[in-house]
């Protein structure tokens, strides 16, 4: 191994019990393909209880695994000196107060610009990681702290601790309608079966569907709108978004799941023009909180309520 190869470990759980070796390791480290894990394995890069195992070898519950990852080069976009808000960095994450209209993945129409582009500009090793070391996401139109990983070590620890709900995700949202408590969605979601761009709330017996939880509270209560405090137990895309529609409570300036902004009667011209003007969701995360990857201390960041959204919340107290 040289000497930028990197040690992740897992213990084998209930879920992976009795599964193959790739199998459970696809599950363990869902960040990296299985034909990747499956040349790990081959290559002798996997021990299970510190005994070399096949692919096809099963693994049980309380079993440790030690994989030995070489950096290689997982993708290919290109680096782009693009600022970012750096809320916190040391030599294992770095946090980001990311801007409305950012995207954080290169895609069809999205090639260049992205939160990737910055981060293999800004981060020396970012292009040997998953994703360029991105371990969550969000949407373009939504602004607010996100975690990225430095190492492939750090990588792997908090994907796992995301997919464990052991990272803590807040956020603040401006939804249409007066909420008269808070309160928790359990709803499954996946993709819409028309529209499959869009997601929706499906039958928790539809196999396509992903259990999904989020529960939120009330802030501030305005003429027709509520500000809420949203915390997410799971993190399924556009959770907050479809289920707040789904409570027939959509958030302010989601013109995919709210529709047109509806007004509230005899409004100020000054707030019509502010609301009407309001082009994209009303959503930001807020706070993050984790256990470091490495020190496995406790940390907790917060990112400033973006500007279009203290705007519009100003107009909102006046009216």
């Amino acid at each position: 191994m040289s000497s930028k190869s990197e040690i992740l470990t897992a213990i084998v759980g209930e879920t992976e019990s009795g599964k193959r070796l790739d199998q459970a390791l696809s599950l363990l480290f869902a960040e990296y393909s299985r034909a990747r894990l499956q040349q790990w394995i081959k290559s002798g890069r996997v021990t299970v209880e510190s005994q070399w195992r096949r692919s096809k070898d099963k693994v049980y519950s309380g079993e440790s695994i030690v994989m030995q990852v070489e950096p290689e080069v997982e993708v290919a976009w290109q680096p782009e000196n693009i600022p970012l808000n750096i809320i916190y960095e040391d030599n294992d994450i770095i946090v980001i107060n990311k801007p409305v209209g950012m995207v954080v993945h290169p895609a069809p129409g999205h090639e260049s610009g992205t939160l990737c582009n910055a981060l293999l500009y800004h981060v020396a090793d970012a292009a040997n990681l998953p994703r360029a070391g991105v371990v969550h996401r969000l949407d373009k139109d939504t602004s607010g702290i996100m975690v990225v990983a430095k190492t492939l070590t750090a990588h792997s620890l908090l994907v796992q601790r995301l997919q464990a709900r052991e990272i803590s995700r807040e956020y603040i949202a401006l939804v249409q309608g007066e909420l008269t408590a808070g309160g928790t969605v359990d709803a499954a979601i996946g993709r819409h079966k028309v529209d499959r761009k869009r997601m929706a709330v499906l039958n928790e017996f539809d196999t396509s569907a992903k259990h999904a939880i989020t529960h939120y509270r009330i802030k501030q209560r305005y003429h027709a709108y509520t500000l809420l405090d949203v915390k997410l137990e799971t993190g399924r895309t556009h959770q907050i978004r479809v289920h707040m529609a789904h409570i027939q409570h959509p958030i302010v300036g989601d013109s995919v799941y709210g529709g047109r902004n509806r007004l509230p009667k005899n409004c100020s011209e000054s707030l019509r023009q502010a609301v009407q003007n309001f082009k994209r969701q009303a959503l930001h995360a807020f706070q993050l909180s984790l256990k470091h990857p490495v020190s496995d201390q406790a940390m907790s960041w917060q990112a400033p309520l973006a500007d279009d959204i203290q705007q519009l919340l100003t107009e909102l107290e006046v009216k």
